[in-house]
């Protein structure tokens, strides 16, 4: 039988739930986990409701935008955000949970990810963001990489928003 870990099992249900994503650049997943349990997910994608990047195209690109900056030009809300929205919204807290993210999570999803008394954050993939990982550092927080071992679930992207 080849029953797979628990970094595997929640890593492969982010890369799942990053399929959802309606962003044109990157499709990012995230899955909240706490005692083995999940408590949420999120993928990046405009906020519920309104109109997505597939359909009015991509502003980031549009502006020409480079990865990594001015996150706040963009429709959409990142994976790691909608985890902890949806949390939220349905009352679960997330203190002392983990995170399992398809990438490294930027300075802005760090920051919610500190306030929201996440204790380890385990991603795939790499994004470059000095601030978030200074950010980390000045905390108790884990953080570390996962690797597949694999060509993952979800094509991989050049950029992340």
């Amino acid at each position: 039988m080849d029953r797979p870990d628990n970094d595997q099992y929640f890593m492969e249900m982010a890369f799942l739930v990053a399929k959802r994503s309606t962003c044109l650049r990157r499709k990012v997943g995230a899955v909240v986990v706490k005692d083995k349990r999940v408590l949420s997910t999120g993928y990046n994608g405009s906020p519920k409701g309104t109109m997505h990047c597939e359909e009015l195209g991509c502003i980031r690109d549009q502006m020409d935008v480079p990865s990594g900056t001015r996150h706040e030009l963009c429709r959409g809300v990142h994976a790691e955000q909608n985890a902890v929205i949806q949390a939220a919204y349905f009352g679960v807290s997330i203190k002392d949970s983990a995170i399992y993210t398809t990438t490294y999570p930027c300075s802005m999803c760090a920051k919610i990810l500190i306030n929201a008394g996440v204790k380890e954050v385990i991603y795939c993939e790499g994004y470059v963001d000095a601030l978030s990982e200074m950010l980390f550092a000045e905390t108790n927080i884990i953080v570390r990489e996962y690797s597949m071992g694999r060509v993952p679930i979800v094509p991989k992207s050049n950029e992340r928003d």
